[in-house]
C-alpha cells in the first residue's frame, strides 16, 4: 500500500458503507468540492450528513483503489443552506425526510440550527410538523449534540468509541458527575468493562491508588476473578492476599473496605471455626437459594413398595433387560422421592438406569422432560434413551433481553412460569455450575420430581461451584451409586482402564488392547506427525468415522503440544489453503472455510437457526455457550461474516468482530471436553504442569472416548498422572448450606 502525502479534506458525509460497531472503523463516501472521496477510518459516532474537517494521508489500497486513511477530525456544524439541508434529510433525525428538510430550510435558511436549538416551538409553523413532533426533533438534536460533546470527552482518556456510547448511553448527562467522583461504577453497570479499564480511566482522570472507590472496585474484581477459576468464596487470608497483589494496599485498609462493603450488601463474610469467607453477595444467595430449594423438592412419597417392584420387573419382562440391585433400588427410590441423584463411572449402567426410570414413570401416565448442559450432550441423551432430549439453556426458554442490553438474558421459565412436567431428569450433571442449578430449580416446581445423574469423578464445571459434588457429600438427599461394571461393558478396555485410573491403579500398555492404544514417543515434532497420520490414515477406518470426528485433547493451552500451537499444525494437515476456501486471519488465527470450531465463551444474546434441506428456518432462537463445537460452513470478506454449523444442525452467523469468541477445535483442552463423546480420542502426553497433569484430567479424557482411545507420549508421564491424586481446590459451599438447612 503506497501512501501519499499529508491533506486536510472538508465536506459532508454522502454515505456511510460499512461500519465495525466494536471499534468504530467505517467506510464512508465523503462529498468534497462536488467530488466523492472514500475516507477510512475509526469514526465510533458518526452520521450521514454531518460536516466533518478530516486529517489525514491518501493511499492506494491494492484492491480498493486510492482512499483517504483518516487519521483525527472534527466535526463542524454544516456553513451553508445546502449542506445544512443536507443533514437534516439525511436521515441523522428521525422523521425528517428530504423534502420536510427542504422545507425548514427554506423557511429558516441559516437560521435553522438555532431556531432548532433555542425556539423549537417555531418549527411547527411548517406543513407537517406538528407541536409534538417539533418538540421531538429538538430531542433528538440535543441528544445528538450531547453524544459529540460526551464523545469528545471521553476520548481525552483514550476510551474507545463502543465504550464510549456505552458510557453515555448507561448515564446520559449523568456521565460527567459519575466519571469524576466514582469511574469504578462503570465496573459494576457496563458489560464489559472490567475492574482494569475503570482503573485505567480512574488514573488518566486523577484519582488517586488509595481512593476508597478503588479499593472497594478491586476487591470486587478479586472475586470476580475467583469465579472464574470456579471458586464460589475466597477465604479471608487469600482474598486480601490477591487484593494486595493487585491494588497494592495495606491490609489495614483492605479489611476497612471489607466491612464497608458487608455493610453495604455487596459481599457476604461467613464466620467458620476455622477462618472468615468472603463471597460476592450474589454467589452466597445462590448457593443458600439452591440449598433451600432442593430441600424443597425433597418430598417422600407414600408408595408401596410391592406395587413398585412388580412393575419393574414388568417392565423388564417388556423390554428384555435385566436390572442389577443398585438399577432395581434406583427406579424404586425414583418413584418414592421426590429428588434422586444417581451417579456411576462408565459402563455402570446409568443409561439403562435412566431408561428404566422414564418407562416406569411413562408408564404411570407422567409427563416427563430430558436435558443436559450441552448440546453434544443432550443429543447423547437423546440417541441412548429415544426420547427428545434438550439443553438446559432451551429447556429454560432462554431469551435476550434487547439489543441494547449486551450479554443480559433471562429465562422465560422461572418461578413465576415453571417447567410443566411430572418428571425432570437431568444428565452430565458434573458440567453444571451454581447459576446454572440456580435457573434450572428455579423452574422446577415442588410436586416436581427431579433426578440427577453424573458422574462426580468428571471435572467439575467450567463455571463456579462443585454442584453435585457437594449435594453427594451433605448426605442430606438420596444418593444411588452405581458401582458394578456390566459384562458387555468389561469388553472395553476404555472402561476398565477408565476404572482403573480412577481407583488409582496402572494400566497395561502393551497394544493387545482392541479400543486402548499407548505409543510411546519422546520428542514432541514426533508426536504430532503421529498424530496426524493417526487422523488421516490409520483411525478412520478403523472406528467408521471421519477424520473430522476424531478428537485430540491436550491438559494444556500453551506449549509444545498445547492447543494453540497443535491447531496450527492439525488445521495445515487437515485443512491446509486451498483456492476454493476463503479464509479470515484474526489476532494471529487463520479461521478457514471447513474448520473445525468451538465457541469459547458464552454468548447469550447471537441468533441461531436450523434449517430445512430447503435452507427455510424451521427453529430459531438465541445464545451460543462455551464449549459448543461446529464447522465453519461459509467465509464471505465482502459482508465480513462467517456461518458456523454446530453439532446439534444450528447454524450461526459470526461478524468478523465476533471472531475472539471463537478458537479452531482440531485440538481442544480436556476441560473443554466435558459432556462430548467422540468415536476416537487422541491424547498426547509428554510434560507440564505437575498441578495440573492428575488423575481426574485423565480419568475425564479417557471417558470422552466411545469407540477408541490413543494415547502418545511418555510413559513415566501417563504413570504420573494415575498416581497424582492432587486436584486443584475449589472453593464452594453448596454442601455447608444444605446442612445448615437440613
Amino acid at each position: 500500500m503506497e501512501i501519499f502525502m499529508s491533506e486536510i479534506l472538508e465536506g459532508y458525509i454522502e454515505r456511510i458503507v460499512y461500519r465495525n460497531d466494536e471499534n468504530g472503523y467505517t467506510v464512508l463516501s465523503l462529498h468534497v468540492d462536488q467530488e466523492e472521496v472514500t475516507c477510512v477510518g475509526s469514526f465510533p459516532f458518526i452520521s450521514e450528513g454531518e460536516f466533518i474537517h478530516a486529517m489525514g494521508n491518501y493511499t492506494d489500497h491494492a484492491v480498493y483503489g486510492q482512499q483517504f486513511l483518516v487519521e483525527s477530525y472534527d466535526l463542524k456544524e454544516p456553513e451553508d443552506i445546502f449542506s445544512v439541508e443536507r443533514y437534516l434529510g439525511s436521515g441523522a433525525i428521525k422523521g425528517i425526510g428530504a423534502a420536510l428538510a427542504g422545507r425548514i430550510v427554506k423557511k429558516f435558511k441559516k437560521d435553522t440550527f438555532r431556531i432548532i436549538e433555542e425556539e423549537p416551538e417555531r418549527l411547527s409553523e411548517i406543513k407537517g410538523i406538528s407541536e409534538r413532533m417539533a418538540k421531538e426533533i429538538y430531542r433528538q438534536f440535543e441528544e445528538k449534540r450531547d453524544m459529540r460533546s460526551a464523545m469528545l470527552f471521553l476520548q481525552q482518556y483514550n476510551i474507545t468509541g463502543n465504550l464510549a456510547v456505552k458510557i453515555f448511553s448507561e448515564y446520559g448527562q449523568r456521565m460527567y458527575e459519575i466519571l469524576k467522583e466514582n469511574p469504578y461504577r462503570l465496573a459494576e453497570d457496563i458489560t464489559g468493562v472490567g475492574f482494569k479499564t475503570a482503573d485505567e480511566i480512574a488514573r488518566r482522570m486523577g484519582i488517586g491508588n488509595d481512593s476508597d472507590y478503588r479499593i472497594k472496585a478491586g476487591v470486587l474484581y478479586v472475586l470476580l476473578q475467583a469465579s472464574s477459576e470456579g471458586h464460589v468464596y475466597l477465604p479471608e487470608i487469600e482474598l486480601l492476599q490477591r487484593a494486595k497483589a493487585l491494588l497494592f494496599a495495606d491490609e489495614e485498609t483492605l479489611r476497612r473496605q471489607l466491612t464497608t462493603l458487608n455493610i453495604e450488601k455487596k459481599i457476604i463474610i461467613k464466620d467458620t471455626e476455622k477462618e472468615k469467607l468472603i463471597y460476592s453477595s450474589v454467589y452466597y444467595y445462590m448457593e443458600l437459594n439452591v440449598a433451600r430449594m432442593l430441600h424443597d423438592l425433597n418430598i417422600r412419597y407414600d408408595i408401596k413398595q410391592d406395587s413398585v417392584r412388580k412393575r419393574v420387573t414388568a417392565i423388564e419382562k417388556q423390554f428384555e433387560i435385566k436390572l442389577e440391585d443398585q438399577q432395581r433400588t434406583a427406579v424404586t427410590e425414583a418413584a418414592g422421592n421426590g429428588l434422586l441423584i444417581v451417579t456411576g463411572g462408565p459402563g455402570t449402567g446409568k443409561t439403562t438406569t435412566i431408561n428404566s426410570i422414564i418407562k416406569f414413570f411413562e408408564s404411570e401416565g407422567m409427563d416427563i422432560l430430558l436435558a443436559a448442559p450441552t448440546g453434544r450432550a443432550a443429543k447423547r441423551m437423546a440417541e441412548t434413551t429415544g426420547y427428545e432430549a434438550k439443553t438446559i439453556h432451551r429447556l429454560l426458554e432462554l431469551s435476550k433481553l434487547s439489543d441494547d442490553q449486551e450479554n443480559k438474558f433471562s429465562f422465560e421459565r422461572n418461578e413465576i412460569n415453571p417447567l410443566e412436567t411430572d418428571l425432570l431428569i437431568i444428565d452430565e450433571m458434573s458440567m453444571v455450575d451454581i447459576s446454572l442449578m440456580h435457573a434450572l430449580l428455579k423452574a422446577v416446581s415442588v410436586g416436581t420430581r427431579l433426578i440427577l445423574v453424573g458422574d462426580v469423578n468428571q471435572l467439575p464445571s467450567v463455571g463456579p461451584g462443585n454442584v453435585l459434588k457437594d449435594i453427594i457429600d451433605s448426605h442430606n438427599f438420596n444418593v444411588v451409586k452405581l458401582s458394578k461394571i456390566f459384562r458387555q461393558a468389561a469388553d472395553s478396555d476404555i472402561i476398565v482402564n477408565a476404572h482403573k485410573i480412577n481407583d488409582g491403579e496402572q494400566i497395561k500398555l502393551d497394544n493387545k488392547s482392541k479400543d486402548f492404544f499407548f505409543l510411546k514417543r519422546e520428542a514432541s515434532n514426533v508426536i504430532a506427525a503421529v498424530m496426524i497420520n493417526l487422523i488421516k490414515n490409520k483411525l478412520p477406518g478403523y472406528v467408521n468415522a471421519t477424520p473430522f470426528d476424531i478428537q485430540v485433547l491436550t491438559p494444556m493451552r500453551k506449549g509444545e503440544l498445547g492447543v494453540e500451537r497443535l491447531n496450527q499444525i492439525l488445521q495445515q494437515a487437515l485443512n491446509p489453503p486451498s483456492k476454493e476456501k476463503h479464509e479470515k486471519e484474526h489476532h494471529e488465527i487463520i479461521f478457514r472455510e471447513g474448520d473445525k470450531v468451538m465457541q469459547v465463551k458464552n454468548n447469550y444474546q447471537i441468533t441461531w437457526e436450523i434449517r430445512s434441506k430447503y435452507g427455510i428456518a424451521t427453529q430459531t432462537g438465541t445464545g451460543v455457550f462455551n464449549g459448543d463445537a461446529g464447522e465453519i460452513k461459509e467465509i464471505n470478506l465482502f459482508s465480513e461474516h462467517l456461518v458456523v454449523e454446530f453439532d446439534d444442525s444450528r447454524l450461526v452467523d459470526y461478524s468478523f468482530s465476533q471472531l475472539d469468541e471463537l478458537e479452531l477445535a482440531y485440538a481442544v483442552t480436556i476441560h473443554k471436553s466435558q459432556g462430548s463423546e467422540y468415536p476416537a480420542v487422541i491424547l498426547p502426553i509428554l510434560d507440564g504442569p505437575r498441578l495440573l497433569f492428575n488423575r481426574n484430567l485423565l480419568y475425564t479424557a479417557v471417558t470422552r472416548a466411545k469407540n477408541c482411545v490413543t494415547i502418545v507420549g511418555s510413559e513415566t508421564m501417563l504413570q504420573f498422572m494415575i498416581d497424582n491424586k492432587s486436584e486443584q481446590s475449589r472453593y464452594s459451599g453448596l454442601c455447608e448450606r444444605i446442612k445448615e438447612l437440613g
